[in-house]
């Protein structure tokens, strides 16, 4: 799981709009993918250097131009140049570590959203990956900038082959949208394994509490902070598109987003919940623990409790006094031993009929 806070000590007494990359060390290649298409034809490419994306600026047909990777300056810089993209756009984009946000420069427009994923589906522990997509949406383009290869966007990238839907015949905003969309749905089929998860963590919490299940409720709340972060600020976001601001937006994109809304409400809902089941699961294994402990306290206090009186009735018959007339029966020490048990068992009775055993 990727740390809580990134460090941005390296950029720290230079100009604004400075290009250093803040994130992740990589080392790969940064690829640029390019689909531009239209109602009746579709076109795929990947390109080798920024410029062959110049073409694609004014063409009349939309263009999703997509960047795996954001470690390379000079590639930023040169989208920047190519396409007048301000510089503290540039920056942001560099800086792995926003939050998600819109800004509007009047020709483009600036939004970051953060991609959320299990990196390892399969294992048991859950985890969450975070990765920022930074989007920049034009009059018929949109560029995509990603930390990493891979993504979550192979549906849409279908929907455009196969024309299904209406993608094809919609333009770069409505694209914007589906990918904002696809990030979304994303969000609720990880809530539900999220979900799945502590339903399993809640039954071991139940059963069978250990410092293993504490450091998985930690690592739950660590994740949950993960999901919440990425999910707060998008609300918001999508709200201040749907005042109408955002001219790049077409009224008929506009209903898209309102449902894209409703739909960020209840991923909102579900984290919350969620948040709250994982902070009762906290008091749940305390609660748990405890109960264990005034368990054990509880038979060491009974098994003390049985043996004050044979203690106080060994002490009495260890005292080493010639005129104690027990001591001289012939079976006195069989006496005693019947003393001693008929105690014993009379007080575990006693115990029984109150319910303390």
């Amino acid at each position: 799981m990727r740390k809580l806070f990134q460090r941005e000590s390296e950029k720290a007494g230079l100009v604004p709009g400075a290009l250093v990359h803040v994130g992740e060390a990589s080392t790969a290649p940064v690829r640029i993918t390019v689909m531009d298409y239209g109602a009746e034809r579709v076109e795929e490419r990947e390109l080798t250097s920024v410029e062959e994306c110049l073409p694609y600026r004014s063409s009349s047909t939309v263009t999703w131009i997509n960047v795996d990777g954001v470690h390379r300056p000079e590639i930023v810089e040169a989208f920047g140049r190519h396409f007048g993209l301000h510089a503290l756009l540039l920056e942001d984009i560099m800086h792995t570590g926003q939050r998600p946000k819109v800004e509007d420069f009047g020709d483009h427009m600036f939004l970051v959203l953060r991609m959320l994923y299990d990196p390892d589906e399969t294992d048991a522990v859950f985890e969450v990956e975070s990765e920022q997509v930074s989007i920049v949406l034009g009059p018929s383009w949109v560029l995509t900038f990603q930390e990493s290869e891979g993504d979550i966007f192979d549906p849409v990238r279908a929907r455009i082959r196969q024309a299904r839907g209406r993608i094809r015949k919609m333009g770069a905003d409505y694209l914007a949208y589906a990918i904002m969309d696809m990030v979304v749905d994303k969000y609720f089929s990880l809530l539900e394994g999220f979900g799945d998860y502590l339903e399993i963590l809640e039954e071991t919490l139940l059963e069978n509490p250990t410092q293993a299940t504490l450091a998985e409720i930690r690592d739950t709340k660590r994740a949950l902070i993960h999901v919440r972060r990425a999910v707060w600020p998008l609300r918001d976001v999508l709200s201040m598109l749907l005042r109408g601001e955002a001219k790049l937006f077409k009224k008929p994109t506009l209903v898209f987003l309102r449902d894209l809304y409703d739909h960020m409400i209840r991923v909102v809902d579900v984290v919350e919940t969620l948040r709250e089941l994982t902070g009762g699961m906290l008091d749940i294994y305390m609660s748990s623990v405890s109960n264990r402990m005034n368990e054990v306290m509880k038979v060491l206090t009974i098994v003390a409790t049985v043996f004050i009186p044979l203690t106080f009735i060994a002490g009495i018959y260890g005292m080493n006094f010639d005129t104690m007339p027990e001591l001289h029966w012939s079976h006195g020490y069989w006496y005693v031993w019947a003393l001693m048990l008929a105690v014993g068992l009379v007080m575990l009775v006693y115990f029984r009929v109150k319910k303390w055993l």
